[in-house]
């Protein structure tokens, strides 16, 4: 089922690219002029949810800086919530902060790096019960950026976990898909 979902994931990638009529670059900026800090800044994140028998709730903020025109950076904040109706007990919480760097190869094409710090129940199976711990992420990957508009784009990013552990790690697989939005 994973190959049918990261195949899903390509088809749409290349879809949006080659639909595009018009390349555009992401926000440039004036480096002779030094912009002040403000004129450099973005913001942006990813958001999501579901309802029923499970709930998920994912908010996930970013603001991030231009440094050059190929080069940006900035910090970013993790917050979500699962409930499962099926288990006493289902529901818990995720949270914690991230570092990231980015570097325009191409147009529109990004290396991407980053560095999470994720708090939230991990399961002991020494003492079979659960405890809230602190994991680090490591993540290296590349990314496509759509833009519309002036200033505003969607980011579709695939990573990969090089500090992933199957037993400690929130995620499922060391690879890791995100689809957010910037402006």
């Amino acid at each position: 089922m994973l190959w049918l979902r990261n195949s899903l994931f390509f088809c749409v990638f290349f879809l949006i690219f080659f639909s595009s009529i018009e390349a555009f670059a992401q926000r440039e900026i004036d480096e002779e002029m030094k912009p002040p800090l403000k004129d450099r800044l973005y913001f942006g994140g990813n958001f999501g949810m579901s309802f029923g028998t499970i709930t998920f709730i994912d908010v996930s903020p970013l603001v991030g800086a231009m440094i050059t025109n190929k080069l940006s950076g900035g910090v970013g904040a993790t917050f979500q919530y699962f409930n499962d109706n099926r288990y006493v007990g289902g529901e818990s919480n995720l949270y914690g902060g991230r570092v990231f760097g980015r570097y325009n190869v191409f147009p529109n094409f990004f290396a991407h790096m980053e560095y999470e710090m994720l708090n939230f129940d991990l399961y002991n199976l020494a003492s079979e019960t659960f405890r809230r711990e602190w994991v680090p992420g490591l993540f290296v990957g590349a990314g496509y950026f759509a833009p519309f508009g002036n200033r505003g784009g969607a980011n579709f990013t695939f990573l990969y976990n090089l500090m992933f552990d199957n037993l400690r790690s929130p995620y499922n697989e060391p690879y890791v898909i995100r689809i957010g939005f910037v402006m």
